[in-house]
């Protein structure tokens, strides 16, 4: 397999395993704790989320996919509870569906190319492991919400031995 379709599948595989643990987290706290925000200084999940959307919809979508950028970053973190998880996960849904076909569409030259994102030049290549790299980043915090203000094991790896080497 060339370099560039390795990128492009990992970036895809990484991408679906995040989506599923943020849609775990969310149905796991409830429409009340998905909005939860611990003090003044930590978003919630749901804003979290809705910054997922707007970062992978700016990058890979609109930048890779050549759309509109019609991201509102100030309202993903703004947005205090009004979205219910279904359409939290709606939103989340539609936005990676979106992101795996622009992925999967992209030719060994996008992935070198230079593109202009949010004030950044980026290559393709680059674009790819920011947003994987973020969208991971912050599923992490989603995680670590539900597993302090829950006291539970999110159960991610069950069934898994992770002492294997090799």
């Amino acid at each position: 397999m060339e370099v560039h379709e390795q990128v492009k599948t990992e970036s895809i595989r990484h991408l679906r395993e995040g989506q599923d643990r943020l849609v775990k987290c969310m149905h796991l706290l409830g429409e009340d704790l998905v909005w939860h925000r611990p003090n003044a200084n930590v978003v919630s999940v749901g804003n979290l989320v809705l910054h997922l959307c707007g970062n992978v919809g700016q990058w890979i979508n609109s930048t890779l996919g050549k759309t509109t950028d019609d991201r509102d970053r100030d309202s993903e973190f703004t947005e205090q509870g009004a979205l219910p998880i279904r359409e939290l996960e709606r939103r989340l849904q539609g936005t990676v569906d979106q992101a795996v076909l622009t992925i999967g569409s992209l030719t060994a030259k996008d992935i070198t190319a230079s593109w202009a994102v949010q004030g950044f030049t980026e290559t393709g290549t680059g674009i790819l492991m920011h947003v994987v790299e973020h969208f991971s980043y912050h599923t992490g915090q989603v995680t670590l919400h539900t597993k302090l203000l829950l006291d539970i094991d999110t159960g991610y790896y069950a069934g898994q031995d992770l002492s294997t080497k090799g």
